[in-house]
């Protein structure tokens, strides 16, 4: 995690996010550069259910994507993540969705429509999951106004992956919609 920040362990939004959050509050990070959701859900949900969250912040799609995976396999990959912490921890999840990836660099020569439709069927299967456990699952709004934001200084130089500018406002989205949902935050 942290690729394309200065410092990959410091810098991640995952541990942005854990140093805003209240003292002595125990972060671990499961995240895996390059999962993809039905990976996560083989490889790293076993340890989650081990460290018994009460907290839980997810954003697996961006690499889904970009291996091509349908926006109904994807869902289906998401819920094999999302049901089981659901139903075996207390946790409350935050599942970030997809950010208006049309001016990042590396889709560059994509068609744009069919990238934002993608994009759009994703996010449409995030939304329905978190509203299937919408008493314990809330979606972390990355697409909104990300276009604008999504440039030269918020994309590290190999044109895919947030700077640390760009992880900074990842986790001030994750931040703002923990804090939304009575969860404090610094």
């Amino acid at each position: 995690m942290g690729v394309g920040a200065s410092d990959p362990h410091t810098g991640s939004w995952p541990a942005r996010l854990a140093a805003r959050l209240p003292a002595g509050t125990e972060y671990l990070n499961l995240g895996v550069s390059g999962s993809i959701a039905s990976q996560a859900a083989r490889e790293q949900l076993p340890a989650a259910f081990a460290a018994r969250p009460q907290l839980v912040t997810i954003w697996l799609a961006v690499n889904d994507l970009n291996a091509n995976i349908s926006a109904a396999d994807y869902a289906t990959a998401l819920r094999s993540v999302v049901a089981p912490l659901v139903s075996g921890t207390t946790a409350r999840i935050f599942v970030g969705d997809v950010p208006d990836l049309r001016s990042v660099p590396a889709y560059a020569g994509t068609d744009q429509t069919a990238l934002l439709a993608r994009i759009a069927a994703y996010n449409a299967a995030i939304a329905a999951l978190a509203a299937t456990f919408a008493e314990r699952v809330t979606v972390v709004d990355l697409f909104t106004g990300s276009g604008p934001l999504v440039s030269t200084i918020t994309v590290s130089a190999d044109g895919f992956h947030p700077s640390d500018a760009g992880y900074a406002l990842i986790a001030d989205r994750f931040a703002a919609a923990i804090a939304g949902a009575g969860i404090v935050v610094r």
